[in-house]
């Protein structure tokens, strides 16, 4: 369609939401799309009047579609139509409005995070440390931050820490050990049904062949680890999502299956920092640290955003990738060597577990799992799950659906995280909740 042969007036419809320039804006992107390269629109001024509108309109309209990429306006010249390759400029992103209230599982009160204390380990990082620390870091990360990790495990977790890398997280450790495990032949890892499907998809990126394992009330059923099988993914400490703990039967089991099949555990110590009913469990990894790679992160207990995180692995594995930035790492072991993290950890359970039940009590009589522990609990349902989440996301609530961590559908439930959730929210959350689900 040639841009002298188009009748603007006819073709630019200005409807919808918001003032004027802002319909003809949206009426444009559409009309544009099938014009070729270069041709030139209407002057500001016909196309008001064929519009009826001031010419206003029209160039506030021109300058948005400029700054977009979709039209080329320069001074003394036509406005004209600009392709990026074989297209007109992409439509940009319709922006969603978030929803009021964000119950999906997965992070921490962000709102908490200890900025002040924070604030002052970075500084005085870069105040006290010697200049030839801020040279390249060593791949398997600052020997200072390592040695604290090390100390912080065995005494918190009963880990055995001979060989502590500092990665980026949980899932980056389990990417290198994915990839190191290829090397020596391991290509399937099982797996957690239902589980942490982040983690399940990275080890698929990096090469691992993915066989579901079933979690009943004990943790994983080890005598279904399919025949073969060298390698294990576990939450032992409080398993995603279901919540349970790993039965004292079935931790020897593990073991015993790692032995038998010359394997490897993989460890996520996940949520393992918030028990509300009593201590929290120790780690598999201290009982057989020759067979049981432990990882952790701060990613539920200060913020995703540092990337900070750890595997223990046995000596006979060597792992290979980028450490995280050095002035990152040592803050982190100046909050941890200085018991900044201890306080913080404590102050945070109080919270959480507040938060914990007054979110039960707002739910009333409903059938709850997994609340001993972590920032989530399930929820389950008398109907369809999905319809449930549809219900609740017209609410202005956002919540994951039990499915999205399964191989295959099950009994309709939510996966409720409330780690993130404001203390003022939660009976509101919880009352437009139970509406969604009738």
């Amino acid at each position: 369609m040639a841009g002298s042969q188009t009748n603007w007036g006819v073709l630019l419809e200005l409807t919808g939401p918001g003032p004027k320039h802002e319909q003809l804006a949206r009426a444009l992107r559409k009309a544009i799309r099938g014009l070729e390269d270069r041709v030139a629109v209407p002057p500001s001024r016909q196309l008001a009047a064929d519009l009826g509108c001031s010419r206003w309109v029209v160039t506030q309209a021109y300058a948005q579609l400029v700054a977009e990429g979709y039209l080329d306006g320069r001074t003394g010249s036509a406005t004209r139509v600009r392709r990026v390759g074989d297209a007109v400029a992409a439509e940009p992103p319709v922006r969603r409005t978030p929803p009021r209230y964000d119950l999906a599982p997965g992070l921490p009160d962000l709102r908490h995070f200890p900025r002040q204390r924070w604030a002052d380990a970075v500084r005085g990082v870069l105040t006290t440390v010697p200049h030839t620390d801020f040279g390249l870091p060593e791949p398997g990360g600052h020997p200072r931050l390592r040695q604290v990790l090390s100390a912080y495990l065995r005494r918190v977790r009963g880990a055995e820490t001979d060989n502590v890398v500092v990665c980026g997280g949980v899932t980056d450790g389990v990417t290198r050990v994915c990839r190191a495990l290829q090397e020596k032949g391991v290509t399937r890892l099982a797996v957690e049904d239902p589980g942490w499907t982040r983690l399940h998809r990275a080890a698929a990126a990096a090469g691992m062949a993915i066989d579901p394992v079933p979690v009943d009330e004990e943790g994983i059923d080890v005598g279904r680890i399919p025949g073969g099988t060298r390698a294990v993914l576990v939450t032992p400490a409080h398993q995603f999502p279901t919540g349970v703990v790993l039965s004292p039967r079935r931790r020897a089991e593990l073991l015993a299956w790692a032995r038998e099949a010359d394997g490897l555990v993989l460890e996520d110590d996940y949520d393992a920092e918030f028990r509300y009913d009593r201590r929290p469990v120790g780690t598999v990894q201290g009982t057989d640290p020759g067979r049981v790679a432990l990882f952790g992160s701060v990613s539920k207990t200060l913020s995703p955003a540092l990337g900070l995180g750890w595997a223990v692995v046995p000596p006979q594995w060597t792992l290979t990738g980028h450490a995280p930035p050095v002035v990152d790492q040592l803050a982190l072991a100046g909050f941890v060597g200085s018991g900044g993290y201890d306080r913080h950890l404590r102050a945070a359970r109080l919270r959480y577990r507040a938060r914990r039940d007054r979110l039960v009590e707002a739910l009333g009589p409903a059938r709850l799992s997994g609340a001993a522990a972590g920032l989530h609990l399930v929820l389950h349902l008398d109907r369809d799950a999905k319809a449930v989440v549809r219900a609740a996301h017209e609410n202005g609530v956002k919540v994951a659906d039990l499915d999205d961590y399964r191989a295959a559908p099950g009994e309709p439930a939510l996966v409720l995280g409330y780690g993130n959730l404001a203390d003022n929210a939660v009976g509101e959350a919880a009352r437009l909740l139970r509406q969604a689900a009738g």
